[in-house]
């Protein structure tokens, strides 16, 4: 018997929100709904909303963000996203 294994947009939020974190620069995630997932056609794509430290390049750590979530949904749930976006909502001191 052949199947087909999904996974929620519950998980994949949780894995991008633990991937973001790692990234030197980021404090947290922001509000109840900080990371969007959408899926259309087949493709995924993630909006994460972030408060980054005050003297973080807000360039490096959204691009950070962006390999990191990638690496990780793709090695943890085998899904590659279409788009990462990244929103900085928040900057403030450690």
């Amino acid at each position: 018997m052949e199947g087909q294994a999904s996974i929620s947009t519950e998980i994949l939020a949780r894995y991008a929100g633990d991937a973001a974190r790692e990234i030197a620069g980021v404090r947290d995630l922001h509000g109840r709904h900080a990371v969007k997932i959408e899926e259309e056609d087949g493709a995924v794509r993630i909006e994460l909303h972030l408060e980054v430290d005050w003297d973080a390049s807000i360039r490096d750590v959204g691009r950070g963000v962006q390999e990191r979530v990638r690496e990780y949904l793709l090695r943890m749930a085998d899904v590659e996203p279409a788009d990462v976006e990244i929103v900085v909502d928040e900057i403030g001191p450690r």
